[in-house]
């Protein structure tokens, strides 16, 4: 088909979006201080636990 329109276009060229921060995964989840702290204190009541289980009963 033949192009009929003249001068500029009507709708102009899309502009690049800029580029975004990648997502933050699982590493960025483990690297914030309270949920160390939250997974420590869990792992260690777990060893107590288990401590407690194989020499005191």
């Amino acid at each position: 088909m033949l192009e009929t329109s003249q001068g500029e276009p009507s709708v102009p060229a899309p502009v690049p979006a800029p580029v975004a921060e990648e997502p933050r995964g699982c590493l960025f989840a483990l690297s914030q201080p309270p949920l160390m702290i939250f997974l420590a204190v869990i792992g260690v009541l777990l060893l107590l636990a288990a401590v407690h289980d194989l020499f005191m009963l």
